[in-house]
C-alpha cells in the first residue's frame, strides 16, 4: 500500500482527535500562562473585558484565576476524550466572550474600523477557526452518541 494513502487515511480517520487534541494543547497551554501574572499576553485584555462583564463586581486576580481554571479546564477535558461535549460547549460559550474587546474596546481592536485589525484584533477574529473546529468536534459527538443509541 502507498504511504500516503496511509498517512491520509490516517488522518481522515483522526481528523476529530486531531482537532480535539490541537484544541487541547492551545487551551491548556494558554490558560496555564494565566496562572502567573505577566506571562500572558492577553492578560490585560482579559482583565478588562471580564470587568465590563460583571461590571467591576469581581476583583481582575480573581477574574483571572477563573479564567484561567476555565480555560485549563477545557484543555484537560480534550486532552482525556472524556467529556467532550462538555469541554465543547464550555469552549464555544469561552470563544463567544473572546469575541467582546472588539465591541468594548475598538481602538484596540482595530486600526480601520471595521476591517483593518491590530495585532489584537486578529487574534480575537482567529477564534473563528477555533468555532468552527469545536462545532465540527460538537457534530462528531453527536453522532457518536446516535450510533451508539
Amino acid at each position: 500500500m502507498n504511504p500516503n494513502n496511509v498517512f491520509t487515511a490516517f488522518l481522515y480517520a483522526n481528523s476529530t482527535r486531531l482537532l480535539r487534541l490541537a484544541i487541547a494543547v492551545n487551551y491548556f497551554w494558554f490558560g496555564m500562562l494565566k496562572f502567573f501574572s505577566g506571562l500572558s499576553p492577553a492578560e490585560d485584555l482579559a482583565k478588562n473585558t471580564i470587568r465590563i462583564l460583571t461590571f467591576g463586581f469581581i476583583p481582575d486576580n480573581v477574574n483571572l484565576l477563573l479564567l484561567a481554571i476555565w480555560e485549563v479546564g477545557i484543555g484537560v477535558i480534550f486532552l482525556s476524550g472524556r467529556f467532550t461535549k462538555l469541554g465543547a460547549n464550555a469552549a464555544v460559550l469561552h470563544m463567544i466572550f473572546t469575541f467582546m474587546p472588539l465591541f468594548f474596546f475598538p481602538e484596540v481592536s482595530f486600526s480601520h474600523a471595521p476591517y483593518g485589525f491590530t495585532i489584537v484584533g486578529q487574534y480575537i477574529v482567529k477564534n473563528l477557526v477555533f468555532l468552527a473546529a469545536l462545532v465540527a468536534i460538537l457534530k462528531s459527538e453527536n453522532s457518536l452518541v446516535t450510533r451508539v443509541a
